[in-house]
């Protein structure tokens, strides 16, 4: 584990038993007590991840607003400053290159929250594109550190730690204010489905400002959380992962996110003729969301069949649903056969799964 990145984080994780693992070249946190037990603290209460491994970008200059609006598919002339778009970037195939969040601080002035795994990778693709515009693209990931507070109680824990009016904060909106004493960019996102901020911070205050927070948190039932609960959160919710629901291979409008391509944006953007004929011709395949009645998980790459036998796709996520109490899953199917019976083996014992539009769960997230 020597080689691997660590966040701020690292020892406070450790002095609280988490169990450490590999993540997308980062040594992070899956669990402490139990993943069941802080996915259901975050749908009860609230659960306290840390998110410092994602990456931040500054974009900024007279045409960093044209240039983005040429870089992803949703509509950037929509933002404002303080307000938040969640868009995929393609590539001119209709590919993913990542899936992020776009926050406009002023005119021409913005902050990218991209994947971790994706860092080098964007960062090297956005500097590329950017090549024929008059924009400054700097990485700001390592400057930065990120808490997420996730669940019910959040505004109940975090209010008093702050002059800044939470409850002012609209969803996908953010402000500035210190925290515990901190100086934060407070957003409202979330990728559980439930209400929460994110906090992003400078990275040698992560420690004291997630000690602050955990003690506001107790009285309230605040609860540690991992990558593990962060994953089943997630699925429950109907969110993406990319690598797994959208990738360079699955376009925006095969993973149901046809609402973040805005073709009649009036700019062109990457991967608009690819994804403009997707949307004339119907996609070829369809990323679709499933329960199983039965708790044994459905693992990623299981193969999917139709009610004949034959060959129907492969299964991209899997989990058990703490909540409903069976697994869950989705899958990237034949567009003809999302419309039939389907079943995967499990050791031999065919399961058949029941297509769902998600979420999953009823959600309590803020308007």
């Amino acid at each position: 584990m020597n080689a691997l990145k660590r966040t701020p984080l690292r020892d406070f994780h450790a002095a609280r038993g988490a169990r450490l693992v590999e993540f997308a070249g980062w040594e992070m946190p899956v669990q402490y007590r139990s993943i069941l037990e802080e996915h259901k603290a975050v749908r009860r209460a609230a659960g306290l991840f840390d998110v410092s491994h994602m990456g931040e970008i500054d974009v900024q200059g007279p045409q960093a607003a044209a240039f983005l609006n040429r870089l992803v598919t949703n509509d950037l002339g929509r933002l404002y400053p303080g307000r938040i778009i969640y868009s995929p970037m393609c590539y001119a195939n209709g590919g993913v290159v990542d899936d992020l969040l776009v926050y406009m601080r002023a005119e021409n002035d913005y902050l990218l929250c991209i994947n971790a795994g994706n860092i080098d990778k964007d960062l090297a693709w956005i500097r590329e594109q950017a090549a024929a515009f008059d924009v400054r693209v700097t990485d700001r990931s390592p400057d930065f550190a990120q808490l997420a507070v996730q669940g019910p109680a959040t505004l109940a824990i975090l209010q008093p730690l702050t002059a800044t009016d939470l409850a002012a904060v609209k969803y996908y909106h953010f402000t500035t204010g210190d925290v515990a004493g901190v100086p934060c960019i407070i957003s409202r996102t979330g990728y559980t489905g439930e209400d929460g901020f994110e906090l992003y911070h400078p990275a040698g205050d992560a420690v004291r400002l997630a000690e602050a927070v955990l003690a506001a948190g107790q009285a309230h039932g605040l609860e540690l959380a991992g990558l593990g609960a962060r994953d089943s959160l997630r699925l429950e919710a109907g969110f993406p992962l990319y690598g797994h629901e959208i990738t360079a291979e699955i376009s925006p409008l095969t993973a149901g996110l046809g609402w973040t391509v805005k073709l009649d944006k009036g700019a062109d953007f990457n991967g608009r003729a690819a994804l403009l004929a997707e949307r004339q011709s119907g996609s070829a395949k369809r990323v679709v969301f499933f329960r199983t009645g039965d708790r044994r998980i459905v693992r990623p790459g299981t193969a999917v069949k139709a009610a004949d036998g034959t060959a129907a796709g492969e299964v991209l996520s899997g989990t058990l649903s703490p909540i409903l109490n069976e697994a869950i899953g989705s899958a990237l199917v034949e567009a003809a056969a999302a419309q039939q019976a389907l079943t995967v083996d499990i050791r031999g014992t065919p399961i058949n799964l029941h297509l769902v539009k998600p979420p999953f769960v009823e959600l309590k997230k803020s308007t």
